[in-house]
Parts: C-alpha cells; structure tokens; sequence
C-alpha cells in the first residue's frame, strides 16, 4: 500500500506544479505574448537572491536546513502510513501487555536500551524514527515512576505534543514567510527597471523603451508567480505533512494515559485507534487480527 501511496503525492505534486506553469505561460502566448519577453535572467537573480538572503538572515541555520529537507522530502509523503500505524500499535500494545503481565519494572531494560529491545526490535521502521522512540521511553519512564497521576501524565504530555508541533511546523512558517515577501521583492526588481529605464531615455526609441518597460514588469509577475504558484503551495504541504506526522505522536499518548487510567491494553489501543484519519485507520476487526496475530478478515493466512 505504500508505494501507491507514494507515487500519488509524487504524482498530485507534479501534476499541480505542470497545471502552474502551463495555465500561466499557455495563456500568455494563446493571447500573443512570446516566452522570450519573459526571460530577463537579471530579474531573477534579484528575486531569488533577495528571497535566499532574507530567508538566512531571518532563521536560525537550524530551521532554515530543516525547510530544505522537509521541501525536498515533500514527494515521499508521510512518513507513517496506514501498516506503519497498525505497527505502531501493535507495539504499544505489545508494551502495555507486558507492562499487566509482568510488572512496570519488567520494561525497564526495554525503556534504558530500545535498540537492544526485543519489543521494539520487532518494529524497525519505528526504531529508525528517533524522536517516535525517544517520546515514548520518555512516557513510560513518567508511568514506571508511578508518581504521576493520568491528569498529571496527559496533561505533561501535551505539553511536549505542543512544543514538538510548534517545532516541527517552524520550517513550513519560514518557507511561508518567504512566499509572502516575494511579491515584494518582485516589485523591487521593477522598480529597479524602472530606474533603468529612465536613465537610458534619452536619444533612446520607442522599442528600446517598450522592451525595458516590459523587462521591469516581469520582475513583478514573476514575484507574484512564485510566490502564489510555487512557494506558498510548497509551505502549505509541509504544513500538511507536519500535521500529519504529528498524529503518530498523539496515537502513542492516547493509548498510554487510557492503560494508566486502567483501561486493558485492547481497549487503550482502540482509543487510540479512534485518533487517525480515515485514509490510515484500521478497522477495528483489521487491528484486533493484527493484535492476535491472525490475517486480517478477508486475507488468507501465510
């Protein structure tokens, strides 16, 4: 399921880019214009330069390579999807079973060494996730002290839920920032022209006029194109995808503080459960065969 899922955000994205580009510059020449007119090389360069700089000056190197690799990891799509969230699950359920079965203590060593953990072992693509396992030895570190009432538990882990989502939403702000400023910057490339333009008026014609003139104005159509046609749908879905990965986060706590609050590990996990978006959330059938280890309803056993 996860290739295809892939290759539709893959495919959506590069769809949507090719609809920009082709709507804008069909348009320009069905109604006569010619691309030539709109190549000014200079424009550009004081486009992107001005964006790039304001952009470092106005973000920590920090979140600045955190925009970079998010917007280019853009086509890889979430990184938890629907059998990476049944994994996740099965996981915590895997925890809280020992955690009734045994005794808090009997996770310690699971808890101080994950890498070395028979549990998570079981589940690599969530060990490779290092802030997914960090966040949860964290939390059961909280449940294994015992000192914490479940109000006291969820409501510190909402704290950290807020500030890992306002973390992991800094870089599509920057980029966000960025798309904002651009019209601006387009309109100072023309403005630039302009005053080119008005120092080459004398003994200069009409058509060495008119081509400057135009030369000016594209400085403001392609601020205001990138701006709206690239770059502010490119924050828009790191944002989404931020989102998206922070529900991974919100999953773990729900069936946490349900297990603490004295639900049994099926039950914390169906609360869980409850907390995904229909494209990724098993059914409730799909998951209990999953936790029993038996084909889903409707597949043949291996």
């Amino acid at each position: 399921m996860r290739p295809s899922v892939i290759l539709s955000v893959q495919m959506i994205q590069i769809i949507g880019s090719v609809v920009v580009a082709v709507c804008v510059f069909g348009g320009f020449m069905w109604s006569g214009g010619h691309l030539a007119a709109l190549w000014h090389p200079s424009e550009i360069v004081i486009i992107c330069g001005a964006a790039l700089g304001a952009f470092m000056i106005s973000n920590p190197p920090k979140v600045s390579k955190q925009a970079f690799a998010q917007a280019l990891a853009l086509p890889k799509g979430p990184r938890y999807q629907r059998d990476d969230y049944v994994d996740l699950l099965k996981l915590v359920y895997d925890i809280l079973v020992k955690m009734r079965k045994e005794g808090l203590l009997a996770i310690e060593s699971d808890v101080e060494k994950p890498e070395e953990s028979a549990l998570f072992k079981k589940y690599p693509k969530i060990l490779e996730d290092h802030h997914m396992v960090v966040f949860i030895t964290d939390c059961l570190r909280l449940i294994v002290g015992g000192t914490l009432d479940p109000h006291e538990l969820e409501s510190l882990l909402e704290y950290e839920l807020e500030t890992h989502h306002k973390e992991a939403h800094e870089p599509s702000h920057a980029v966000q920032k960025v798309a904002d400023a651009l019209p601006g910057f387009g309109i100072v490339a023309a403005v630039l022209g302009i005053v080119n333009t008005m120092g080459a008026l004398e003994g200069a014609d009409t058509a060495t006029i008119g081509h400057k003139v135009g030369a000016a104005l594209v400085g403001t159509f392609l601020g205001i194109l990138v701006a709206y046609g690239f770059i502010g749908p490119i924050a828009s879905a790191m944002e989404h995808k931020a989102n998206e990965e922070g529900k991974a986060f919100e999953v773990v706590k729900m069936a946490l503080v349900a297990s603490v609050r004295g639900y049994a590990p099926p039950v914390a996990v169906e609360f869980a459960r409850k907390l995904l978006f229909s494209e990724v959330r098993p059914t409730f059938a799909d998951l209990e065969a999953h936790l029993k280890g038996k084909p889903p309803p409707g597949k043949p056993a291996h």
